[in-house]
């Protein structure tokens, strides 16, 4: 019984919350039923598509998913020794490997959606850290957009990210969007609350956004003062 699996993110870009990272298995022979459900790119159905196929993927896929904090997002950016793609690689690998494992290590094949501008670079990252040896790499750009299986996976790491900022929005009971930069809702935010303690566990200080507003905003003290 061979499984084929996909391997996408969700919220890579955004400055604030999370990025998921999710892998989804689904029988070879079952794979292109995921057609019939609407699966495809998560960025090219609207909202409500996403969680109705979603509705339906919980029940057709296997999947694991790891939601991942700004912080830890910082810490890879920001260390000597990593970065944001070796970051992906290291769940991404460890999810697969506890999803081969409940499905007694039956996944043949596994696509893998890469952040990465050298794709073979990656893929010999990540396959050192796979401990299946039988599983046959495919790791590509636009993974998401040219494989269903790939596509199940995106679909659930960004319905799985707008559910987690929704928790987080009614928590807090503050609207900030999308958590892109371009939002105008989201750079009104951090204008305002980029240095306020109760909202920093929200924003990747590493990002230009943010630490670009932050020095505006110490520039102009300075001055005042």
């Amino acid at each position: 019984m061979a499984f084929i699996a996909g391997i996408d993110e969700a919220g890579r870009g955004p400055l604030i919350g999370p990025l998921v990272i999710c892998v989804a298995a689904i029988k070879e022979e079952l794979h292109e039923s995921l057609r019939e459900l609407g699966v495809k790119d998560s960025k090219l159905l609207s909202e409500k598509q996403r969680e109705e196929i979603y509705k339906f993927l919980e029940h057709q896929v296997r999947f694991e998913l790891r939601i991942v904090q700004p912080s830890e997002i910082d810490e890879a950016v920001t260390s000597k020794t990593t970065n944001l793609n070796w970051l992906e690689a290291d769940i991404g690998s460890d999810l697969l490997n506890k999803l081969d494992v409940k499905l007694d290590g039956e996944v043949s094949r596994v696509i893998i959606d890469c952040p990465s501008n050298n794709p073979k670079a990656y893929e010999a990252y990540f396959k050192k850290r796979v401990d299946n040896e039988e599983i046959a790499f495919q790791v590509e750009h636009k993974a998401d957009l040219n494989h269903l299986i790939v596509g199940a996976a995106s679909i659930i790491a960004k319905v799985t990210r707008e559910k987690e900022l929704e928790k987080i929005k009614r928590k807090l009971k503050i609207d900030f969007g999308s958590g892109y930069p371009g939002d105008p809702k989201t750079k009104a935010f951090v204008q305002e609350y980029h240095d306020n303690a109760k909202y920093h566990h929200l924003f990747r200080k590493s990002w230009a956004t943010y630490t670009a507003i932050s020095e505006q905003k110490l520039q102009k003290s300075l001055g005042e003062f």
